[in-house]
């Protein structure tokens, strides 16, 4: 069992509910057995597999299979019980859930010691339409695949491809789908639609410059400060942001990639307990997409922030369940990040926001990033913090 740093076990097992089996979920899991291995931890989550959604991207190149990791490989590896469902709650519940030390939905009642709160955050989309894809979409079936059925039907051929959203999702997929087309031999055009004057816009300008540049080395028609108002009947539906004029383009497929809602995140302390009515809930933590802190931490939807946000509450949730209760505060800042641009290169920042890395040191960095977090999949922590 591994050293934790003000923690004195104060009892012999814990149960803990964790709802939700994404990045914050899964890293809180590991990081909670690694500290306590005979901790009884029963995860709740709707879907069968954690999905490495950082991954997902390249399922134009490789298997759907290769990014996902079935939940019940996690119940044998550490020790969990997972339970398939989507427990609907709001700030009214969990405080029930709090004061019965009890999650109650459907036909369950699950004891706890501690829950987790790590559910995420939904899409922004538009809903399903014929002609649109979503990033959900692609959670099920790999890109080449719904590409190819795309690309196989009728009045496919040579049907431009839109993509809506320039950032850091929409910009991978992008250029997955680009090299896709090119090593198949589709002569598709593609484009980006973005609503921002420039890609990536949430990062430095050189990221943009570089991005773009990239772009019209693959001949991408490129529309920022775009509205997307609708597809139909081959035709994209747009509306330009400034001046409010309307347009329509040809467009056999939009893929929606328009970032994630913020409404609806639970409000919590500087150690991740969760805040209702200005009072913590000191039994309920809360990480990951559905969070926002109230410390000096980064609250980026990203998976970054989810792995740090998850490894802290369980930290913190063993340290208040002993002796001392000293916590520690919620102070991680994002230490880089890195935009894949296809199967070989990529721009990023590391340590510092202009210290801008592109081409294959980039990837390379993506790469061994991306590493560190299927080792903790196994059980190796290689995080520092």
């Amino acid at each position: 069992m591994a050293f934790l740093p003000f923690y004195i076990s104060g009892r012999k097992q814990l149960k803990v509910v964790i709802i939700g089996g994404g990045y914050a979920g899964i890293a809180a899991l590991t990081s909670l057995v690694r500290y306590m291995p005979d901790i009884e931890i029963t995860l709740v989550d709707p879907r069968r597999h954690h999905i490495k959604i950082t991954h997902l991207h390249e399922t134009f190149r490789y298997p759907l299979s290769d990014v996902l990791v079935p939940f019940s490989v996690l119940e044998q590896r550490f020790g969990c019980q997972h339970i398939c469902a989507a427990p609907a709650f709001d700030e009214a519940t969990l405080q029930q859930w709090h004061d019965a030390k009890c999650v109650i939905f459907d036909d369950h009642a699950i004891p706890f010691d501690y829950l987790l709160i790590a559910s995420g955050a939904p899409g922004a989309g538009a809903g399903h339409a014929e002609g649109i894809l979503e990033l959900n979409d692609f959670t099920r079936t790999a890109g080449s695949e719904l590409l190819s059925g795309y690309l196989a039907g009728e009045g496919a051929v040579n049907a431009p491809i839109s993509i809506i959203g320039g950032g850091a999702t929409g910009i991978q997929y992008l250029f997955e789908i680009a090299h896709f087309l090119q090593r198949h031999k589709f002569e598709n055009k593609l484009r980006l639609i973005d609503s921002g004057e420039r890609v990536l816009k949430q990062f430095p300008g050189r990221f943009a410059s570089y991005t773009q540049a990239c772009m019209a080395d693959l001949d991408i028609d490129y529309f920022p400060g775009m509205l997307f108002r609708g597809q139909r009947d081959n035709t994209i539906m747009l509306k330009a942001k400034d001046s409010g004029d309307e347009c329509a383009l040809p467009s056999g497929l939009s893929i929606l990639f328009v970032g994630k809602k913020q409404d609806n995140q639970l409000a919590a302390n500087a150690f991740g307990q969760v805040i209702i009515n200005q009072r913590s809930l000191p039994y309920i933590f809360v990480a990951g997409d559905c969070s926002h802190y109230q410390a000096f931490g980064s609250n980026a939807m990203t998976a970054q922030s989810a792995v740090r946000k998850g490894k802290l509450v369980a930290r913190n949730i063993l340290r208040h369940s002993g002796l001392l209760k000293i916590l520690e505060p919620y102070l991680h800042h994002d230490i880089g990040y890195v935009v894949s641009l296809g199967p070989a290169d990529a721009v990023g920042w590391l340590a510092l926001e202009n210290n801008v890395v592109t081409g294959i040191a980039a990837h390379v960095i993506k790469e061994i990033v991306e590493a560190q977090y299927d080792l903790l999949l196994t059980g190796i922590d290689t995080y520092l913090i």
